[in-house]
Formats: C-alpha cells, sequence, structure tokens
C-alpha cells in the first residue's frame, strides 16, 4: 500500500482536564496570566489563545491528576508555554510563594502544577 504522507502543519490547541473551573482560572488567570477567548459551548471550560495555538481547560469533577514520577515533575506528562523572560515568571511565582522546580537539564525552563496537579512546563522562548 502506498500512502500518501500526511503533512501537520501545526497545533490548533491543547487541552487539559480540571476538577474545578472556577480554581482553575484562578490559577490559569492569576497565576499564569494567560489571555482568556470566548468559546461558542455550553458545557463548563475555559480557552486561552497564545499566538496562534489555544489551550483549552474542561471541567470533569471526577477527575484526578495521577503523577508517573513525583519527585521530577518534568518526567511526568506537560504541557509547555514559552515565555520572554523566565526570570519574571520566577520573580511572580517567588512573590506568591507558588511552589515550582527548575529544570534538571540545566535549560531555562520551570515546573509547576496547576491546582489539580496538571504538570505546566514553562521555558525561555528563544523565538519569543
Amino acid at each position: 500500500m502506498n500512502l500518501m504522507p500526511i503533512e501537520v502543519t501545526r497545533c490548533l490547541h491543547a487541552a487539559l482536564l480540571v476538577s474545578d473551573i472556577a480554581r482553575a482560572a484562578a490559577f490559569y488567570d492569576q497565576v499564569l496570566q494567560l489571555p482568556k477567548v470566548e468559546r461558542p459551548f455550553n458545557y463548563a471550560g475555559l480557552w486561552y489563545q497564545l499566538g496562534a495555538t489555544q489551550f483549552h481547560l474542561i471541567e470533569d469533577p471526577t477527575f484526578a491528576t495521577r503523577l508517573h514520577n513525583p519527585q521530577k515533575l518534568g518526567a511526568n506528562p506537560h504541557v509547555a508555554f514559552g515565555v520572554k523572560d523566565l526570570s519574571l515568571v520566577r520573580s511572580q511565582l517567588d512573590a506568591q510563594h507558588y511552589p515550582y522546580e527548575m529544570s534538571a537539564s540545566g535549560r531555562l525552563a520551570l515546573f509547576l502544577q496547576d491546582p489539580d496537579g496538571n504538570v505546566i512546563e514553562i521555558s525561555q522562548d528563544a523565538e519569543g
């Protein structure tokens, strides 16, 4: 069988489950300060616009995160966001006493968890 190659051109969005959309909104709106956009659906969720890609949160009250490796957040499933200035992110997280761990690789990146335990990587974006 001679199949034509699939040409994936970009990531349109990524989605995470959260157990409480209001609690998640406090984290993504206030701690990470993501820009929220309207969504056309009536089930509980939130959408954020990050450049050309959207980030979606979907509420499931039964959702519970299970970390594969609690000692090293970066060794778990995660979503990564690029920022212009990682030192600014660190200072804001420190000011809010929000826990995070720096990347063990030495890269300019850190890992933290949202209120449901979803792992988020924040990396210095060389293109940003």
